[in-house]
């Protein structure tokens, strides 16, 4: 009988379904404690992560018999592909079944931040009536700018063009005749990075983190962005200079930001406190991609694939 790990949280009902009949040892807390971890992949088939099992070195060369690896999201960089490749370990992202959820979070707090009137509860119950300091931008007419235009990206295109918003997208790795550039909801302008950086209202990241990436939206790059833009990363940590940000949004230069994602994962407290009191901030814990409904497709997703690699269909 295949045993299959799981490090991290899943849906429960994909594991009950789709790993019926196998050995399947469930504990999402086994990322917090990588002796037990270690220990659980001895003789294990498949390893079913998120993105905080880090499946490389010592903890990959210790599981011997492994297939098989699922990862419940799209991003490898926890996952040491290449060395996967030479065991001939099979790697199965989750393609597709979180693309809308990020998405939503993008356009959300580009919202969010341009309005800027959510934050008034307190004042508002307790009497005040701060109407002229809550006057807030609308997102119709602003220009939105995607660096990269994969499969996330595209469907936060056709959310901002619904909204009204002018969209375009920085990808050397798209061909200039690339469907993806004229969808239904009308045409994606095609920009090189530094044009995009300078001209767009809303900034929003959609790479993966690697040598050409990190640092990618340092210091110098913010400073070109127009003042007042809004700059969202909800892709990887490592691609954005956090300290640049936070300096930025003292300083008044960025209207804001949102970070859904962090170079270090927890933020430790000398990270975090860096970000205590910074104005028109959002922070969340890397859970763009992941809602009640994603988790659910996600789950399936990565479960299948597994099930479908281990009995060969």
């Amino acid at each position: 009988m295949p045993k299959v790990v799981i490090s991290e949280f899943m849906d429960e009902a994909a594991i009950t379904i789709e790993l019926a009949g196998f050995e399947t040892l469930y504990d999402p807390g086994l990322v917090d404690r990588p002796g037990d971890l270690a220990e659980a992949l001895r003789g294990a088939d498949a390893l079913i992560v998120r993105n905080r099992t880090q499946v490389r070195g010592a903890l990959l060369d210790g599981a011997a018999d492994l297939k098989v690896v699922g990862r419940l999201g799209v991003g490898l960089d926890n996952i040491d592909v290449e060395a996967c490749g030479r065991r001939g370990i099979a790697v199965y992202p989750a393609t597709g079944a979180n693309d809308g959820a990020v998405a939503e979070y993008v356009i959300a707090s580009a919202m969010l931040l341009l309005r800027g009137a959510y934050g008034a509860t307190g004042r508002v119950a307790e009497g005040a009536w701060p109407r002229n300091a809550l006057m807030g931008r609308e997102i119709g007419g602003k220009r939105l700018g995607l660096i990269g235009f994969g499969a996330i990206a595209r469907e936060t295109a056709r959310r901002a063009s619904a909204l009204g918003m002018e969209v375009a997208a920085h990808d050397p790795y798209l061909a200039p005749g690339d469907p993806a550039w004229t969808p239904p909801t009308g045409p994606v302008g095609r920009r090189d990075l530094a044009t995009l950086i300078a001209e767009s209202d809303v900034l929003s990241l959609h790479v993966p983190l690697t040598e050409g990436t990190r640092g990618l939206i340092d210091g110098a790059a913010i400073a070109r962005m127009p003042k007042g833009a809004v700059l969202i990363n909800a892709a990887r940590g490592g691609v954005v200079d956090e300290a640049a940000v936070v300096a930025a949004l003292k300083a008044g230069h960025l209207g804001g930001a949102a970070l859904d994602v962090f170079d270090r994962e927890p933020l430790d407290a000398q990270a975090g406190a860096a970000f205590a009191g910074v104005p028109n901030l959002i922070l969340t814990p890397h859970i763009a991609g992941v809602t009640q409904e994603s988790n659910v497709r996600v789950s399936a997703v990565t479960a299948k694939a597994v099930r479908r690699h281990l009995i060969g269909r």
